[in-house]
């Protein structure tokens, strides 16, 4: 162990960082980054366009350019940096860079072409996928699984009901019901086709939905997928027109102005297709707030261009916000407008689809993105709430309270907290044909649960009350063999170990603690040479726990946040990852990260928040400093 000496390269770090951070905050007071995913969104941007006949060449060159940067050597398209070919993505990159205007016979094209067709074809792409090929007519609709739109007049005590999935597989699916309903085909301007993608002719296939099938229940499913392709086409007309109508409501409600539904690409874009497919006008309210909410996702630059999957300014204002507050203290004028901003934004009158499990709960909690008043999300509630506390408790007590009030009510039976809904956890739904992703719910896990234990603890609910003491038995509960935590929502274990240390840390208890003791090994074990962490998304899947080939300045953050939140802020490890992101910071105080460190779902869809590069380092160096300077080293913030 070495004692941690302040020295003046640690503050010129922090200076520029800080400096940095602060450049890019808006004239009111809040912070948004780029959000950005796989090649799959720009894609399905671009066939939409085509599908409404709505196109934009110029848009849609610049797009090309980013998807042919995007492309792997190996020909096809990967789900993040430096990741592994994926086949549905691959599809729908290669679909739309034919529609663009792309020459097949390019080398570029020939390879994508040629890994796709090793991987089995389109015809083995995912069922989100198919779905987008059945639109354009390049395989029958029975190539998707059989989702009535019969589904709206399910009670709620039905096996399957749309309560009972996550909020951003409800928002997805209801327009999406409404168009395997009337099975609309694209307008297709050019004619585009990508029949040459197929290994085998989609006509002569009759085995589209098949395994492999992860337990009984996808056999059963299955067989009801059979049955259902064989009976939708009896149901009564009049009921089918009526649960279309539910459909309709249901967006209608939730349209959220020109954030879009659910504020999510998907949604958003099937409620396009969904009103042009019942006939809407384009200037019609509806129709037309529901387009100009997509194009609010772009990312244009000089050169390229492309969409993202939805806006992250609560999210990325909360925690600069957090990194500022360590960096120039919690009462600093940024932080005072970051909070103004965010007040401003509580959801405090809308009663959104959580009060199906909660019916008796006030609401109170923050969304993720600008707005999207139905769907508050658990995660951003906490971390902004803590934000409110760290710079004034009692100005801000009302709107701490009213979280504090929500997230308590959020909790699940189990102990732990999901993002968006409560125990939305029936796992036999992630097997049915529709669900082949695997990410139909939204269960407890631990980074949400970490984050509330962390914000309930830092405003005075201590470890022995009961939500917070079956919070934290949730927690040892969840802890892996090796001694991390696996964050659903950052990648991955490094992400969960961090949030969950933080946790423990603020309700108090005993660094020698065997859980704790046990997660520092694991983030001692995985540092890299040079200091740092870095850990491949793969490890959701076959990769080994907090490892990757190369260190990360958001997860080498991360992985220092969890070890100080350990009381090891003079150990030896923590002063190599500081010197990690002293040597890694470039002259303008920001740093440059490639990998991706967050997820959507696992497996099928990746993120890369450009701000956490930028305020997770600054938060470790800053809260490493603040230690410095105190003879207790405990952490005494939740985050």
């Amino acid at each position: 162990m070495n004692a941690i000496l302040p020295h003046a390269p640690l503050e010129a770090a922090i200076a520029r960082a800080a400096d940095a951070l602060g450049r890019r905050q808006r004239d009111d007071g809040h912070w948004v980054f780029e959000l950005e995913a796989d090649a799959t969104i720009p894609a399905e941007f671009v066939l939409l366009q085509h599908f409404m006949d709505r196109t934009d060449p110029a848009l849609e060159q610049k797009i090309a350019v980013y998807l042919r940067e995007t492309q792997c050597e190996a020909g096809g398209w990967p789900l993040f940096h430096d990741g592994a070919f994926n086949l549905s993505a691959s599809v729908k990159a290669y679909f739309a860079l034919k529609m663009i205007g792309e020459d097949i016979d390019t080398p570029h094209m020939q390879a994508a072409r040629r890994r796709i067709l090793q991987a089995g074809g389109a015809e083995r792409s995912n069922v989100f996928t198919r779905i987008q090929l059945a639109l354009y007519g390049e395989i029958p609709w029975r190539g998707v699984p059989v989702m009535p739109v019969e589904i709206m007049h399910l009670p709620r005590w039905f096996p399957f009901h749309l309560d009972k999935v996550s909020y951003w597989s409800r928002t997805v699916t209801v327009p999406l019901l409404v168009l395997m309903a009337l099975k609309p085909q694209a307008r297709n301007p050019r004619g585009t086709r990508v029949q040459e993608l197929f290994a085998t002719p989609p006509e002569t296939i009759t085995d589209w939905i098949r395994g492999p099938y992860r337990s009984i229940y996808g056999h059963l499913f299955g067989t009801i997928d059979r049955i259902l392709y064989r009976v939708e086409r009896l149901f009564p007309r009049p009921i089918r027109q009526n649960a279309i109508a539910k459909a309709v409501r249901f967006v209608t409600e939730r349209l959220n102005g020109e954030d879009g539904l659910g504020a999510i690409y998907p949604a958003m874009a099937n409620t396009v297709m969904m009103f042009d497919t019942l006939g809407y006008k384009r200037d019609h309210p509806d129709a037309a707030i529901a387009w100009t909410a997509m194009h609010k996702l772009l990312v244009i630059e000089d050169h390229r261009a492309y969409c993202q999957p939805c806006l992250s300014p609560v999210w990325d204002t909360g925690l600069a916000g957090h990194a500022i507050a360590e960096a120039q203290g919690p009462t600093s004028h940024q932080v005072r407008a970051a909070n103004i901003w965010l007040r401003a934004r509580q959801i405090n009158d809308v009663v959104g689809d959580w009060a199906r499990q909660r019916p008796n709960l006030p609401p109170g909690g923050w969304a993720f993105q600008y707005e999207n008043p139905h769907y508050p999300d658990v995660d951003d509630t906490a971390v902004v709430a803590m934000l409110l506390h760290r710079e004034d408790p009692e100005t801000h007590a009302e709107a701490i309270s009213r979280a504090a009030i929500w997230i308590l009510g959020m909790q699940c039976k189990d102990g732990g907290w999901g993002a968006f809904d409560a125990d939305n956890n029936k796992f036999h739904l992630n097997h049915i044909p529709f669900a082949d992703h695997g990410a139909l719910l939204d269960p407890s896990t631990a980074d949400v649960t970490a984050r509330c234990v962390s914000f309930l603890a830092q405003i005075g609910h201590r470890a022995d009350e009961p939500a917070m003491a079956r919070a934290i038995a949730w927690l040892r509960k969840d802890q892996r063999p090796d001694g991390s935590w696996f964050g659903r929502w950052g990648t991955n274990h490094i992400y969960g170990t961090w949030s969950v240390l933080c946790a423990l840390n603020a309700a108090g208890l005993n660094h020698q603690d065997e859980a704790i003791q046990k997660a520092v090994e694991f983030l001692l074990s995985t540092q890299r040479q040079d200091g740092g962490w870095g850990e491949d998304n793969e490890s959701y899947d076959q990769a080994p726990p907090g490892h990757y080939h190369s260190s990360n300045p958001s997860q080498t953050a991360w992985a220092l946040l969890g070890l100080m939140a350990a009381g090891l802020a003079a150990h030896d490890a923590v002063a190599k990852g500081v010197a990690y992101l002293e040597k890694t910071q470039t002259p303008d105080g920001e740093w440059d990260e490639k990998p991706y460190t967050a997820v959507g779902f696992p497996r099928v869809f990746y993120l890369r928040y450009h701000g956490y590069k930028q305020y997770f380092p600054l938060l470790a160096l800053a809260r490493y400093r603040n230690l410095s300077t105190k003879n207790d080293k405990r952490v005494e913030v939740g985050f």
